[in-house]
């Protein structure tokens, strides 16, 4: 029996707010990739503290989501979720 794609909670589209969308692209996009295409923001452009992991030290871009130079990974969803629309 096949299962139906699922389609609430984190996996619900959402757009990304302009200053969101320079990282993640402005398509409407479930939750789980926003976060993940913000990992690969991070990874690619070598954002973690090498002193603590846990905190990402944002460019230019992710300045503009945060709202400082600094977030630790934890806060990171809540800097987020202001930048989507359901």
């Amino acid at each position: 029996m096949a299962t139906a794609p699922k389609t609430g909670g984190i996996h619900a589209p959402v757009t990304p707010s302009p200053e969101l969308g320079a990282i993640v692209g402005t398509a409407p996009l479930p939750r789980s990739q926003v976060i993940s295409k913000v990992w690969d923001h991070i990874k690619k452009n070598n954002l973690q503290n090498p002193a603590n992991k846990r905190e990402i030290l944002a460019d230019d871009k992710l300045k503009k989501v945060f709202g400082t130079d600094k977030v630790t990974m934890f806060e990171m969803n809540k800097h987020i979720s202001k930048h989507v629309k359901a």
